[in-house]
């Protein structure tokens, strides 16, 4: 009996944040009396080894099943059980402390399932993880025929791209299996890593990173262009390595970095052990449960997730495979069960291997497998935005090499065309097209992402052999087959499909499942309730193309032209226009420098004269040009309590008769002397990040918390004002903004102009009469 078996032993669980290694703590607990659990947990950054147990480990809804059979019981249940070491396979000697240790090899099994089971992970980070965790666990649990029994969770494709039969055997003792020098991969593994750093700090690298967080972002201000810029050169590194590790796979013949590594990590356990007795379990593709804890229960996306979806959503109508191919998947607590089956039955004399895959003995062919998605998603489809159903394209089984060139073009089409909305002045919803070409191109990538992962898989030819697991299944006793299963005969692939995965798919993913319009609130009425809802604390809001349609440019203009003959207002539009170019370069490079450049057109001005027209351009310009939501939106504010604070790169003169609508104004100032402006700015005009000090300090002055306060702004060069608050809201945004606002989920408000203003070509102001002048 298993669970009689391993009731009192010490039982210890690496990977137990993961998908396998949460299902192994919950049956344990729930189905062999008196075990003790121990689980090797690496510290987060912001989290203790101990605080990972209880929140991603037992707060996980694995658990809701053995939380109902103990009710008040189970928190102190699990803490009598369930003993936490802090630990990392990926360091050298596992990370461990004394104490640690001393726990670690008291156990009587250790079940290793820790892994970096993505197919795309850096080869460096599955070389430490996957091919090195292994033997380090080995080494950490000392190489005797005393220590604890080592069960190495593998991977069924360890026999890489093979046709026919994959045996339950050891690598070592496998025909045609792959041999390469483990030690000579590790090396060229780490060396990889340090060439792409330094590869990648090259000047002409550098300058790219740079260019691609300025196109981005536009002039949002050197400290988060550089940070993007550093963001933009960790993620090309990582790219380099991720394409390296699926080269060097597939060069030798496995499908991806993950199952190399896998094999490699095999072969140098076996070299390692010692006398260590050890198994090892090689499970196919592991998704959702058949039935333990509950029917569907799976712990993120595994890897057929993400193409179902996309199938659902109308976005991924053919894949690579062959139609009469086997798609080898086995349900999590199959794996499980075999798992502990094996622990219960006691380590060999020798190293022996267990297969724990459906492929051999309840095979589910591809096409099968489409027909049953295609008949689901017909009878219970996804809806798009508008409530409409989705009808599932028809499914075909093209080449890999002929998918992959059609989703390249369409990706680099899709590009072009979103550099070129990029480029155009659009602002609010015409903006959002840009936004949506990303989106498209988005798709694009990640649909070529997954024939690039997935596509092999799908593609497999290899029949893994579970006549030793057959054989294990065959020992037991009915009481064990029934409360441990593990025999994939028992799988029935439409009633599993149907009833239990692609639901539980569905909810996973969150996609809308029901029809018509919406109901309740829309989002932006939702956004719009939590900027005005009565625990905000502070409303910063930007000036131009935020709250009015205008800019330093057009108030200049106006105050400029307001005392010229018609003559001189020709020449200074020719002079303008002459200047536009450079001027607008320099306000994509950096907006300060920019207003620097622009505010010496001041200098020598009559100070009582500007004050004076700048009240006239008040209405004539200004509130001509206003947005009266935005306006209406800053009375919301105050009439609630919040505070008020206008902060714009316009100067003093120009903002004083806005002074009644908000508490505060930070805005430039120009300097002056003798009863004339001097093109000086006083102080360094508030834009970029300085922006973001100002509330900051603004907040900390008048006892605010910027966490609870809202932002409203136009342009990505804002971004440092939008970042600071807990609520940003993104105003008719221009393209980058646009896109940012929909990454991150920010509210968007797309603000007009009142119907019936006057519109004119030029922004000069009226010509002065005598009476005027007089």
């Amino acid at each position: 009996m298993i669970g009689e078996a391993l009731a009192g032993k010490r039982i210890a669980v690496t990977g137990a944040t993961g998908f396998l290694g949460t299902a192994l703590v919950e049956r344990l607990l729930r189905s062999v009396p008196d075990c003790e659990v121990a689980v090797l947990v690496r510290p987060g950054r912001r989290a203790t080894a101990a605080r990972r147990l209880q929140r991603e480990i037992l707060r996980n809804d694995c658990f809701d099943r053995l939380r109902a059979e103990l009710g008040d019981r189970f928190d102190a249940e699990t803490s009598r059980r369930v003993q936490v070491i802090e630990g990392d396979v990926g360091q050298e000697g596992v990370g461990l402390d004394d104490d640690g240790a001393a726990l670690l090899t008291g156990c009587d099994v250790v079940i290793h399932s820790a892994a970096t089971v993505s197919f795309d992970a850096p080869l460096d980070t599955a070389v430490e993880v996957n091919m090195l965790g292994p033997s380090r666990l080995a080494e950490a649990l000392g190489t005797t025929p005393s220590s604890p029994h080592l069960i190495a969770v593998s991977t069924a494709y360890v026999a890489g791209s093979r046709r026919g039969d994959a045996p339950e055997a050891l690598l070592t003792d496998t025909p045609f299996a792959t041999h390469a020098d483990w030690r000579a991969e590790v090396a060229a593994a780490r060396r990889a890593r340090s060439d792409a750093d330094a590869d990648s700090r090259r000047p002409e690298r550098l300058a790219r990173f740079t260019r691609d967080a300025r196109a981005e972002l536009g002039a949002a201000g050197a400290p988060l262009l550089a940070e993007r810029a550093e963001r933009l050169r960790d993620e090309w590194v990582k790219e380099r390595l991720v394409s390296l590790g699926r080269t060097r796979a597939q060069s030798l013949g496995w499908p991806d970095a993950y199952a190399y590594t896998k094999a490699l990590g095999e072969r140098a356990l076996l070299e390692n052990r010692g006398d260590l007795p050890l198994t090892i379990v090689r499970p196919s593709i592991i998704e959702s449960a058949l039935a333990e804890p509950r029917p569907g229960w799976i712990r993120g996306f595994r890897m057929a997730e993400p193409v179902i979806i996309s199938y659902a959503r109308g976005l991924l109508g053919q894949f690579p495979g062959v139609p009469e191919g086997v798609v080898d998947v086995i349900p999590v607590d199959l794996v499980v069960a075999a798992i502990l089956a094996v622990a219960a039955e006691g380590p060999a004399e020798q190293p022996a291997v267990y297969q724990v895959a459906s492929g051999t003995r309840q095979p589910l062919r591809y096409d099968n497998l489409v027909s049953l998605a295609e008949s689901w998603f017909t009878e219970h489809p996804l809806y798009d935005s508008r409530g409409q159903p989705i009808v599932v394209p028809e499914w075909s089984f093209p080449g890999r090499g002929k998918v992959q060139r059609q989703l390249t073009r369409a990706g680099k089409g899709l590009q072009a065309a979103e550099r070129l909305m990029g480029a155009l002045p659009l602002r609010g919803r015409r903006a959002e097209v840009s936004s949506r070409l990303e989106e498209r191109r988005q798709q694009a990538e990640r649909a070529l992402s997954y024939v690039e992962l997935y596509g092999s898989y799908a593609e497999t030819e290899a029949r893994f052999q579970v006549d030793r697991l057959l054989s294990l299944w065959e020992r037991l006793d009915d009481d064990d087959r029934q409360t441990f299963c593990f025999d994939p005969a028992v799988i029935d692939w439409a009633h599993y499909l149907h009833d239990v995965h692609l639901p539980s798919v569905v909810t996973q993913a969150r996609v809308r499942t029901t029809p018509g319009g919406r109901t309740g609130p829309t989002r932006a009425e939702r956004g719009r309730r939590a900027v005005l809802a009565p625990e905000r604390h502070l409303a910063a809001f930007d000036l131009e193309n935020t709250l009015i349609a205008s800019n330093v440019v057009e108030s200049y203009a106006w105050l400029a032209t307001r005392r010229l003959s018609e003559g001189d207002r020709l020449r200074f539009t020719l002079r303008t226009l002459r200047e536009v170019p450079g001027m607008l370069a320099l306000d994509r490079r950096d907006r300060g420098d920019f207003l620097r450049a622009f505010y010496r057109h001041y200098d020598e001005a009559p100070a009582e004269q500007v004050r004076a027209d700048a009240w006239e351009m008040f209405s004539a310009l200004i509130l001509a040009k206003s947005f009266p939501d935005g306006i209406r939106r800053v009375r919301d504010h105050r009439s609630r309590g919040h505070r008020t604070l206008l902060i714009t790169g316009a100067i003093d003169l120009v903002v004083e008769p806005l002074r009644p609508l908000f508490d505060d104004i930070v805005c430039a100032r120009l300097a002056e002397r003798d009863g004339r402006i001097l093109g000086e700015l006083v102080d360094p005009p508030p834009t970029g990040e300085a922006r973001a000090m100002v509330m900051a300090a603004y907040a900390e002055a008048e006892g605010l918390a910027l966490e609870e306060s809202v932002a409203y702004a136009d342009s990505s060069s804002d971004l440092p004002m939008l970042e600071a608050v807990g609520h940003p809201v993104a105003v008719n945004p221009e393209a980058k903004l646009a896109t940012i606002a929909r990454k991150r989920g920010w509210h968007v408000e797309n603000w007009t102009r009142a119907a019936g203003a006057p519109r004119h070509l030029l922004p000069f102001a009226p010509r002065l009469t005598r009476s005027d002048v007089s």
